[in-house]
This record gives C-alpha cells, sequence and structure tokens, in this order.
C-alpha cells in the first residue's frame, strides 16, 4: 500500500490562515531569535532567503506558551527563546541535498518522510537567564555531536564531557516542554515535536 501524501499549503498563504499563529502573537514570556533567517546557523548563510518562516501551527503555539509559562514556574525570571519553528518543505530538500552522505545527515529528517518543522509542529529552543543571556547547555544550538545528545548524558557526566549542570539545565528545558504537550529527541537537546510523528505526517498540512 502507498504512503498517503499529507495535504499541503505554499508558505506564502499562511498569513490569515486558520491553522496557523505567527510567532509574534504569542506571549512575552517567549524570546524569538530565529537562526535560519540569518548566517548564524551550522551553514553559515542564510536558508530563509524569501519566506517569513515565524509561524507554528495553532496547538503547537499554545503548548509553546504553555512551556514559557512552566518555565517561569519553575524558575522566575527566565525565558524561552525559538531558534526554530516553520521550515518550509522546499527549505528542508535544499538542506538535504546539502547534508545527506555527511556525517550531518543523521540530524535532519528525510524530506521524502517530511521534517515535523515543515508541519509546524516542532520547534527548537534554548533558555535565556534574567539577565538575557542564553544559558550554557553544554554544547551549541545546530552543533552536530554527541555533546548534543540527551540520549548520552549519563556516558557525558562519566567521562566529563558534560557537567552536572549541563544535564540539570537540559532536564529543565525539557521538564517546561512537557508542560506544553513538548518530547523531546535523542540527539537534539533543543528540539521538540508535538504529537504522533506519524498521525502529524498523515494529516498535515505540510507547508511547501
Amino acid at each position: 500500500m502507498s504512503a498517503v501524501s499529507p495535504p499541503t499549503i505554499p508558505i506564502e498563504r499562511l498569513p490569515g490562515h486558520p491553522q496557523f499563529v505567527h510567532l509574534s502573537a504569542l506571549d512575552s514570556a517567549l524570546d524569538i531569535d530565529l537562526r535560519y533567517p540569518t548566517a548564524n546557523n551550522f551553514a553559515g548563510r542564510v536558508l530563509y532567503t524569501h519566506w517569513d518562516c515565524a509561524w507554528l501551527r495553532a496547538e503547537a503555539a499554545n503548548g509553546l506558551v504553555q512551556a514559557a509559562q512552566q518555565l517561569q514556574r519553575l524558575s522566575p525570571g527566565w525565558r524561552l527563546r525559538v531558534l526554530d519553528a516553520l521550515r518550509p518543505h522546499r527549505v528542508q530538500q535544499a538542506i538535504w541535498e546539502d547534508v545527506k552522505g555527511t556525517p550531518m545527515q543523521m540530524y535532519f529528517a528525510d524530506p521524502a518522510h517530511g521534517s515535523i518543522h515543515s508541519f509546524g509542529m516542532a520547534v527548537d529552543v534554548t533558555l535565556l537567564r534574567p539577565d538575557g543571556l542564553e544559558v550554557d547547555m553544554g554544547s551549541g544550538f545546530d552543533e552536530m555531536s554527541e555533546r548534543s545528545h540527551p540520549a548520552l548524558h549519563d556516558d557525558h557526566l562519566s567521562c566529563g564531557v558534560l557537567q552536572a549542570e549541563h544535564v540539570q539545565i537540559r532536564g529543565l528545558l525539557t521538564q517546561a516542554m512537557a508542560a506544553g504537550g513538548f518530547g523531546g529527541i535523542s540527539t537534539e537537546w533543543w528540539h521538540f515535536d508535538l504529537g504522533d510523528r506519524r498521525l502529524v505526517r498523515q494529516t498535515g498540512p505540510r507547508v511547501d
């Protein structure tokens, strides 16, 4: 049986779309610093050249606000910083062409399956201290090395690659995101999905 293709929508049609919310409309407990519209990212160049990608599906946007509010309860004065949200399928395809066959491939979804970012149901985040500075998470955003892998925390602690405070602060981020319904992944401390990936990919809409 062939896979069912999800419904799609061009990113140019997102303004006013009832299923999507612009990040600028979200709670002030969130800080927005998207990296892919700038050269401050793993590729060292602008990846979102022509598009406003500051969008999430409404349920993901609501969950993100809940996560930010939980963070405020756990650590008053701290904020969530959003580093990436919606990633159009056309951009995912272009990134995949650059990384496939390299060690970076494992950190990106094959566009044949679809990145959850392209459905507006994934977000990359970090933490800000009350003074507005980013917290040291033990590795940088989009640092594609084993230091970024939550699944390897025990090994990294035992050999000194990470310190206990790094794992603790990653746990705080995970706890806050869980309050909004988000789950993390094994290879990136910054990445969180909302919902079952299989259902998200089947039901869409995917933003192209």
